[in-house]
């Protein structure tokens, strides 16, 4: 996907990164806040739902495996209300201070995730979205992309679940939950190609780095030959 960038030299980003569990997101985040940091550029790392101690604590509901019947709708305001706050208390304070702020999923995901997977209205997540965050949208948004199937099983391996501490209440989800997750991500990013920039995810550790680096060199100048 061709991606152009309108930005002023010199001025903070709010960067982005979405995609299903296990499609890398989070890593890779972790990974260019270091390049950020070793670069001398104010940064910091944050997630949704999350980021303050109100986000942490509707985090740990949300995402509870013992609420299985959460309506989507009620998903929706549990994701808004920490979103407002985050955006108050951390995401503005920390631009508005000069550091590019990288966040682990914003308001796509309300789309894809409540919106296409749970089929929450368009109008109801606009009407939210426009009271909670009066519409922020983010500078850039790195998408990483990769089957369902493929995603799905990394979010079940092993090796992630007893980093997480097993599944999660999303993680449990069928893979028809995660196909339209995917194809809800993958129409918000058709729909504003200026500001998504699709990674592919699917290969390896290094080839997604290579992906997410030539995503970001026009902001760290040195790149290129950070390690």
């Amino acid at each position: 996907m061709a991606c152009y960038f309108e930005w002023e030299m010199g001025r903070p980003l709010f960067i982005t990164f979405e995609g299903l569990d296990g499609s890398g997101k989070s890593t890779h985040l972790r990974r260019a806040r270091r390049w950020f940091v070793e670069a001398g550029m104010p940064v910091i790392e944050t997630q949704e739902p999350g980021g303050t101690p109100l986000g942490k604590a509707i985090r740990e509901v949300f995402l509870d495996p013992a609420w299985t019947s959460l309506d989507g709708t009620v998903e929706t305001l549990m994701v808004f209300a920490s979103r407002r706050q985050h955006l108050l208390e951390v995401i503005e304070p920390a631009i508005e201070s000069g550091s590019y702020v990288l966040c682990d999923r914003f308001t796509d995901s309300t789309y894809a995730y409540q919106g296409y997977g749970r089929g929450v209205s368009q109008a109801l997540l606009r009407r939210a979205d426009e009271l909670a965050t009066g519409g922020r949208t983010p500078d850039r948004t790195l998408l990483f992309d990769l089957p369902a199937e493929v995603a799905r099983r990394r979010g079940h391996s092993p090796s992630r679940q007893l980093r997480d501490g097993g599944i999660d209440r999303l993680d449990s989800e069928d893979l028809a939950f995660y196909e339209r997750v995917r194809r809800g991500y993958l129409a918000l990013a058709e729909r504003s190609p200026e500001r998504f920039f699709l990674i592919d995810s699917s290969g390896s550790l290094d080839d997604t780095e290579g992906n997410v680096r030539r995503a970001l060199a026009d902001l760290i100048p040195s790149l290129e030959t950070v390690r």
